[in-house]
């Protein structure tokens, strides 16, 4: 009760500060599919097509691309036992790679479609199973040998003026390169992942920029709508004048478990997603602060349910549809022009089984992220950031009894939080290319006291135009 009650004064000491400082809106940066030029071309790695991709963007076109290599892997370590959804002991190895090419096009005032082409290939370790907290959001259970194409994003977005006044272009890679009104409605329709709008954080939320770990690119106790890929269909209307943000939405949820497929009976499988966001300037320095919430209502079972019906029933519930409620705060600050801190608490209903995102009942993560102005690197980042992810009692004795979730299940459980720290040093090798070397220590893996620590190392190197 006592850590309770320490965490939500604390959050009314941020939603304080928050009512009483003038600000700036920040927008979704996630899974960036390419880097908008906000340079002379002269810069960019490749300066014909950089003016290129300028000269078009003035004729309402927009062409962006990116690649991005993870090869991630871990020594041996302890564990005594082992079970479908666990994290493999022996010395292992994987790697990932995606590409995307994202075109766009404005149709008439404020108005744009997207239109986002992915080849993928590649595999998580252990089939990304094993960690609530995964340490690579590049990769999902759909991993394939061959490259693989799918088409993530596609969707038509309107942007409605309400003033007069404009403010620059922030660094979105979804958005063209020029000035937005300062109050403004925009709605979006079509595919998309629910990240590039909802629980955006200036530094944890860009998987191929930031920190590579599930549980710091999002609040992992909240189950964000998504295919297994990652992606959705559905509408989002969000509202923003410069210091305060209303965003909403309703999207498709899974049809089983962390399945690829869409439910289609919409009307009884949905999710309602809503945020209210406050930004503030402090003595030049920019802060935000976004409280979320999320009502899911799917094929999905209570923990209750899996012990009358049976453990197979666990991808989904035969006697019907159920709703849960999830919800989280995500708060971020620059201290210095190169040093910014995070943090992110999320909860959901413990009663009721994880249906998409990942298997955190609550978790509270934090760190910060620091440029290298002060060694000559000012295009380089150094971060470290930690979540400690909790498991309900109703998943705890679901997995005592031999359960296996669809991303954490050893088969037998001795309870402990699940805690992953991760350290990372993100390099400008030149421009449009960045190499960065992660290090990632996961204590209690799956919440088993029996299982690890496990040690892991990876390489990211990624190049964006």
């Amino acid at each position: 009760m006592m850590i309770a009650f320490s965490w939500a004064r604390l959050w009314l000491v941020i939603a304080g500060l928050a009512a009483a400082a003038p600000g700036q809106a920040q927008t979704g940066r996630f899974g960036s599919t390419g880097v908008p030029n906000v340079g002379p071309p002269e810069a960019a790695l490749f300066p014909n097509l950089a003016a290129l991709q300028d000269r078009l963007e003035e004729q309402g076109w927009m062409v962006r691309g990116q690649a991005t290599f993870i090869l991630q892997g871990h020594p041996s370590f302890r564990s005594p036992y082992r079970g479908e959804s666990s994290l493999a002991p022996a010395a292992n190895a994987r790697n990932t790679l995606s590409t995307d090419l994202l075109l766009g096009r404005t149709l008439w005032q404020g108005a744009e479609v997207i239109v986002n082409t992915s080849v993928t290939r590649g595999f998580g370790l252990s089939n990304a199973r094993g960690l609530a907290a995964f340490p690579n959001n590049e990769a999902f259970r759909l991993g394939s040998t061959e490259p693989t194409f799918y088409v993530p994003r596609a969707f038509f977005r309107q942007t409605i003026g309400l003033s007069a006044d404009s403010v620059p272009p922030d660094d979105d890679p979804l958005r063209f390169t020029r000035p937005l009104p300062r109050e403004r409605v925009t709605i979006t329709i079509g595919k998309f992942s629910t990240f590039d709008i909802f629980d955006d954080n200036r530094y944890a939320h860009d998987p191929r920029t930031q920190f590579l770990n599930w549980a710091l690119v999002a609040g992992s106790a909240v189950d964000y709508a998504a295919d297994a890929r990652g992606y959705t269909l559905g509408a989002a209307v969000e509202w923003e004048n410069g210091r305060w943000a209303v965003r909403g939405g309703v999207f498709q949820v899974s049809r089983v478990a962390n399945g690829l497929f869409l439910d289609p009976s919409i009307t009884r499988a949905h999710q309602a997603l809503g945020s209210v966001e406050r930004f503030w300037t402090i003595n030049g320095r920019e802060g935000a602060v976004r409280f979320i919430g999320a009502m899911t209502r799917s094929r999905q079972n209570r923990w209750n349910d899996l012990f009358d019906t049976g453990f197979e029933n666990f991808d989904k519930n035969p006697n019907g549809y159920r709703r849960k409620l999830s919800g989280g705060i995500s708060f971020d600050q620059q201290i210095t022009r190169d040093l910014g801190v995070f943090a992110r608490a999320s909860w959901q209903d413990h009663r009721v089984q994880s249906w998409m995102f990942t298997e955190h009942d609550a978790s509270l993560s934090g760190g910060a992220a620091l440029r290298g102005e002060s060694w000559g690197r000012p295009a380089d980042t150094i971060g470290l950031g930690s979540n400690v992810g909790f498991a309900s009692g109703g998943r705890r004795r679901y997995m005592e009894a031999g359960g296996i979730g669809f991303i954490v299940g050893d088969g037998r459980l001795r309870y402990r939080p699940e805690w992953v720290t991760e350290l990372y040093y993100d390099a400008r090798v030149t421009a449009g290319v960045n190499m960065a070397a992660n290090y990632q220590l996961a204590v209690n893996p799956g919440f088993n006291a029996d299982r690890g620590p496990v040690h892991l190392f990876a390489l990211r190197l990624r190049t964006a135009f």
